[in-house]
C-alpha cells in the first residue's frame, strides 16, 4: 500500500453545460493558454508529486467514476477526488489537502474566501462508502456523513483554483484571465 493518498483525476463527464455554452466538444479538450485543460489539471497532479490515476472511461454519473477509481486504485491510503475540469488547482494545494488525512481526520476539504471546493480529501477508512456511490450525487453523501461525525478537516486555501472550474466558455475565459494575470 503506498503511504500516500492517490489523487483521483475525473475526466468521464459529458460536459452538456460547456456544449450549451456554445463550446464545441469536450471542455477537457478546450484550449486554455494554448494547452487543453485537462493537460494542465494533469500536469498540476504530477507536479504534486501524489500518486495519480485518470479516470476516464465514460461512466454514467460522477459517483459512479469516482467508485470505479477506487475500485481501480484500492490499496491507496486514500483519495482525493478532483475533477479534471479544475486546471489552476495548485500542486501545493494538492499536497496540503493530502497531508490532513491523518488520524481522526477521515476527510478534507479546502475553501477558498468561503467557498468550499475541490479536490476532497477521503482516508482510506472510506474506502468502502466510496466504493459504493453511485449516480450524479458524486462523493457528497460520503462527506456529509463524515462531516456528521465531525471528522472532517476544513482547509482554507489561497489558491482560487479550488473554484475554478470550466462548465462553460465564460468560465474558460475567466480561468484564462487568472493564468495570464498570474504570470
Amino acid at each position: 500500500m503506498n503511504e500516500l493518498p492517490t489523487v483521483i483525476v475525473l475526466a468521464s463527464g459529458r460536459g452538456e453545460r460547456f456544449v450549451a455554452s456554445g463550446g464545441n466538444g469536450s471542455k477537457l479538450r478546450a484550449l486554455l493558454a494554448g494547452k487543453a485543460v485537462l493537460e494542465h489539471t494533469l500536469a498540476n497532479v504530477q507536479a504534486s508529486g501524489l500518486p495519480w490515476h485518470l479516470e476516464d472511461a465514460g461512466h454514467p454519473g460522477m459517483g459512479d467514476s469516482i467508485a470505479a477509481a477506487v475500485r481501480n486504485t484500492a490499496e491507496a491510503a486514500g483519495w482525493l477526488i478532483l475533477p479534471g475540469d479544475l486546471p489552476l488547482v495548485t500542486p501545493a494545494t494538492l499536497r496540503q489537502v493530502a497531508a490532513m488525512l491523518v488520524g481522526q481526520t477521515q476527510a478534507a476539504q479546502p475553501s477558498y474566501r468561503g467557498e468550499r471546493g475541490h479536490p476532497v480529501g477521503f482516508s482510506r477508512a472510506c474506502r468502502d462508502a466510496l466504493m459504493a456511490l453511485e449516480g450524479n450525487l458524486g462523493a457528497a453523501p460520503v462527506l456529509k456523513a463524515q462531516r456528521a461525525a465531525g471528522r472532517v478537516a476544513d482547509i482554507e486555501v489561497d489558491d482560487v483554483g479550488i473554484v475554478t472550474d470550466i462548465d462553460t466558455l465564460e468560465m474558460l475565459a475567466r480561468a484564462e484571465a487568472l493564468l495570464v494575470n498570474a504570470s
